[in-house]
């Protein structure tokens, strides 16, 4: 079982566990179906424990139950996808079954500037069920709500601040593989790489250039499976996102180039109040690269 952050990798540790033979993204119709995302309610008044059964049992539109796709007999592992970070993921857990982790963080104000438009992308039928949550991104906010929810205090601190520093004492732990997304974008392939010698996956060379080239981001909008679908929702045919809304142009330095001078001093000074203790943390949050052993 692999338990990992953001969609691209999702995709990508997908491809890999196929060795790139799903072409035709046959088993992969959604992120939400063959990776599924543990930590998000498909229905407002249900817990983990009553949707859970419905991974096994529900079947969707096309006549598959969807556990063809996400515990696929073909597969060497299965794939989850989670926002929690240790404590509450048991990293460090002795005995049960072998779980690895695949954890990636990304500079800040570039999750910032993403989420800003995320907040954007759901769909009605989502916001309805959540009460409207969350509101599009207002032009004109300085700083946007985006940016507020990710600061510390926020509703979603945990998404970037607690993430970061939930992973970082894990990073050298055998079961673990902490990246950073401006290190992905740097060496695609040397990324591809390393997560298949982390999942024990051996990759011949030209499965590795089919692997990089279907894990690179002008393929993943072409394909474009990241719609967060819900099917344990007991109101069919919910989606969380519209169409391409979660493929965008992913680059590095986009938080300071479309935030005010006000919002990156205020996120500086919290990444310094957050993460200032220790030099090493803030730079590696910031900018990616080696970090040093625990």
């Amino acid at each position: 079982i692999i338990c990992i952050y953001a969609k691209p990798k999702q995709y990508c540790t997908h491809q890999i566990r196929t060795k790139g033979i799903d072409t035709g993204d046959e088993l992969f119709p959604d992120v939400g179906i063959s990776t599924p995302w543990i930590d998000l309610k498909h229905s407002r008044m249900e817990t983990w424990a009553d949707q859970k059964p419905r991974l096994n049992t529900t079947i969707l539109a096309n006549g598959r139950n969807m556990k063809y796709y996400w515990d696929n007999p073909t597969y060497p592992f299965r794939i989850f996808k989670s926002h929690y970070a240790p404590p509450v993921l048991p990293v460090r857990k002795k005995g049960g079954k072998k779980i690895k982790y695949l954890a990636m963080t990304r500079n800040g104000i570039d999750v910032a500037a993403s989420m800003n438009l995320f907040y954007s992308s759901f769909t009605q039928e989502f916001r309805n069920m959540w009460g409207g949550w969350p509101g599009d991104a207002v032009k004109g906010a300085d700083p946007p709500q985006a940016v507020k929810d990710l600061l510390p205090g926020g509703p979603i601190e945990s998404f970037h601040f607690g993430y970061a520093k939930g992973w970082w004492p894990y990073r050298n732990d055998p079961n673990v593989l902490l990246l950073h997304y401006t290190d992905a974008r740097k060496d695609l392939k040397g990324h591809v790489a390393k997560i298949a010698k982390f999942l024990e996956v051996d990759l011949n060379e030209k499965e590795l250039e089919t692997v990089t080239k279907r894990c690179s981001l002008e393929h993943m909008k072409k394909v474009d499976k990241f719609n967060y679908q819900m099917p344990l929702n007991k109101e069919k045919g919910v989606f969380a996102v519209n169409d391409g809304a979660m493929t965008r142009k992913g680059g590095v330095g986009i938080g300071e180039a479309i935030f005010s001078d006000k919002v990156v001093a205020l996120w500086r000074k919290a990444e310094e109040d957050e993460f200032g203790h220790d030099p090493a943390v803030l730079k590696w949050t910031r900018e990616g690269g080696e970090y040093p052993p625990v």
